[in-house]
């Protein structure tokens, strides 16, 4: 009987010890996640909702590489086109809260739970809001050899003949999208929307005057201005661009009241440890306050806007609400 209590006995020890261990374990994995002191110890996953060579993927690559210089980690870029950015945003909802997963969007991040009611996931709840990333105004642009000169012309066309002015976006939702919507119901004419997989498939039809025109940021729309394969006509905001001084703003149009812009944001899925989304919140404000970025930022008519994660949240709630009673009034449909 001794024996098998002095064996029982080291055999409960042996589980105390294998508990005991355990519990330490989660404890100190719990504590590691809650004060993200460890995060990153592997590659950070970047998604961009866009193919290659539009605005989100060249800020999404000038963020990422920031980022990685600054946790001296791999930020692995991953472009997942789509749907106006939806498909990757139904994927990012799915993935684990741990911080390695994060998505770089434009106004889609506000504007696409309004545009596909049957997508599986609502903003901003099944998402980690982790930083605004900036703004930049809208530009109409025609073709070269386009005969508009002016957004009068634009829409003298199209009051003419109803329905025969077309406008490029870089799909349903998109900033471009929603900004020439806005411009058919405020000044009442009738455009056709031709929706493309990204920017840079769009302005490649648009420099081969296959659509009237397209409302571009200043990143994808200089190089094309500077080339002299596009025309700028009007600024999407009511002042003027410094590095465009000859193209007339929305006031100087007469519709001061219309206001097309772009904004850009990080976001991951719901639920990542506050200490890991503070971490990379502040990693995202070091870069847009740092003097080359911002250089460049400024170079593309881009005004970076770093804030906290709440800052953010409560931006993308302000978009949600003003974009709902719009869609009321805007003839909208999925790709």
């Amino acid at each position: 009987m001794i024996i098998l209590k002095a064996t029982f006995l080291i055999r409960l020890s042996a589980r105390l010890l294998l508990t005991g261990g355990l519990a330490v374990f989660f404890i100190s994995a719990n504590c590691s996640a809650a004060t993200g002191d460890d995060y990153p110890n592997k590659p950070i996953h970047l998604i961009i909702p866009f193919p290659p060579g539009g605005a989100v993927d060249i800020l999404g690559r000038l963020i990422g590489q920031s980022l990685s210089e600054q946790f001296n980690q791999s930020v692995i870029i991953e472009n997942r086109p789509g749907a106006n950015g939806n498909i990757a945003m139904e994927a990012l909802a799915k993935m684990p809260a741990d911080g390695y997963s994060l998505l770089i969007g434009g106004n889609g991040i506000a504007t696409n739970s309004l545009l596909y009611p049957s997508s599986t996931y609502r903003m901003p709840q099944d998402f980690s809001t982790l930083g605004y990333v900036g703004r930049a105004p809208l530009i109409m642009v025609v073709p070269e050899q386009a005969p508009y000169q002016s957004l009068g012309d634009v829409i003298t066309a199209a009051k003419k003949n109803p329905g025969a002015v077309t406008f490029a976006s870089a799909g349903s939702g998109s900033s471009a999208h929603l900004g020439a919507e806005l411009l058919s119901y405020a000044t009442k004419i009738e455009l056709t929307h031709i929706a493309y997989k990204g920017g840079a498939p769009a302005i490649v039809d648009l420099v081969g005057n296959r659509v009237s025109f397209m409302l571009l940021d200043l990143a994808q729309a200089l190089p094309q201005l500077q080339t002299g394969r596009l025309r700028a006509i009007v600024v999407g905001t009511p002042e003027k661009l410094d590095v465009l001084p000859k193209v007339p703003s929305m006031t100087d149009a007469g519709y001061h009241q219309i206001e097309a812009t772009v904004w850009w944001g990080l976001i991951g899925p719901a639920n990542i440890p506050e200490a890991i989304a503070n971490k990379i919140n502040a990693g995202l404000n070091r870069a847009l306050t740092d003097t080359a970025i911002v250089k460049k930022l400024t170079e593309f008519g881009v005004t970076p806007k770093p804030g906290t994660t709440q800052q953010f949240r409560s931006f993308i709630l302000s978009e949600i609400n003003k974009w709902s009673a719009v869609m009321k009034n805007v003839k909208m449909k999925e790709d």
